[in-house]
């Protein structure tokens, strides 16, 4: 076994971990690191051994993510059945109210909160600030709604929340909610992972992905950018309010 331990945990930080990861194995698909016991200040792991990641892993990762994903969950933001009610990205709570649109669920529960964030930490500036909002204004007026119901997303899915082992990819360290799931791909593409076109391929075989998804990858990775650029300084300011122009550009193609 292996203990993660945090003293100053918020309250619920450690029972979301688990109970996202107990969500997420529901699925049946990629598969969650096993949970031995929990308490407000640790948790228990099944301790994982790594390997050399390989191609025809990583592929099946793929099928097997999309799976979980088809899951779904009951709402746009909402969080696992049985967890404490509130929600983490890392180490930052992360809201669990629940949406019936996902513009409006990823624009004010997702981006514009870590945004703010940003700018009162000094790392995003004013005028990266308003771009923000213009493509927060744009998301929220339903151009990249589609008809996909919520998907059972991992919700921080980077590669270093994934372990490559002898018998597969597992993750940990979930911020499981019902979201969409562009984002969990966009994450991993954000910050690379092992064979990620083997992944893609896997995933889109099993469940094909929307045309144009690859153009919409700076949409989805507003969220994870805004996180990071909270706590881990100004460049990741710069890269979100980069990722904001992209999305409004995406807008401007779409209405031609």
């Amino acid at each position: 076994m292996f203990t993660k331990s945090y003293p100053a945990a918020p309250e619920g930080f450690f029972e979301a971990v688990a109970a996202g990861l107990a969500w997420l194995a529901e699925a049946g698909g990629a598969r969650g690191v096993w949970v031995a016991g929990v308490g407000a200040t640790e948790i228990v792991l099944e301790e994982l051994t790594t390997a050399r990641p390989a191609r025809e892993q990583a592929r099946r990762f793929g099928e097997l993510l999309a799976t979980t994903h088809r899951a779904g969950a009951d709402a746009f933001g909402a969080g696992p059945p049985g967890g404490p009610g509130v929600g983490f990205i890392g180490r930052r709570e992360m809201s669990l109210r629940e949406h019936e649109s996902w513009s409006d669920f990823y624009v004010l529960e997702r981006v514009l909160p870590y945004a703010e964030q940003a700018v009162a930490r000094g790392n995003l500036s004013a005028d990266g600030f308003r771009t923000v909002q213009r493509a927060c204004d744009l998301i929220r007026s339903g151009i990249f709604d589609d008809d996909e119901p919520p998907s059972r997303v991992h919700g921080d899915l980077w590669s270093g929340n994934v372990m490559w082992t002898l018998s597969g990819v597992v993750m940990f360290d979930p911020a499981a909610h019902g979201g969409h799931r562009e984002t969990d791909l966009a994450m991993l593409v954000l910050f690379g992972a092992p064979f990620l076109e083997e992944i893609l391929a896997g995933y889109d075989k099993a469940w094909p992905l929307a045309p144009g998804w690859h153009e919409r990858v700076p949409l989805h990775q507003l969220f994870p950018l805004a996180v990071h650029a909270v706590g881990h300084g100004a460049s990741y300011g710069d890269e979100l309010e980069r990722a904001a122009s992209a999305v409004l550009r995406l807008g401007a193609g779409s209405a031609h």
